[in-house]
């Protein structure tokens, strides 16, 4: 059940973060990119919370 619930969190904040990056008037490749690093990112996250990778950027919620 934790699992569930950080998952969404985690999925709240970053869709929250991706709205206000696409808010940002940036240039068409920095804007790109900086949408492929989130993603990336997005993905590395979520995996660790799985535990299909090890460790991890953000530390586990408790609750």
């Amino acid at each position: 059940m934790n699992l569930i619930i950080s998952l969404i969190i985690y999925l709240v904040v970053f869709g929250l973060i991706w709205w206000l990056i696409s808010l940002l008037p940036l240039p068409a490749p920095v804007g790109t990119i900086v949408r492929i690093l989130f993603v990336v990112l997005l993905i590395w996250i979520i995996l660790s919370v799985v535990g299909i990778v090890p460790g991890g950027p953000l530390p586990q919620l408790r609750f």
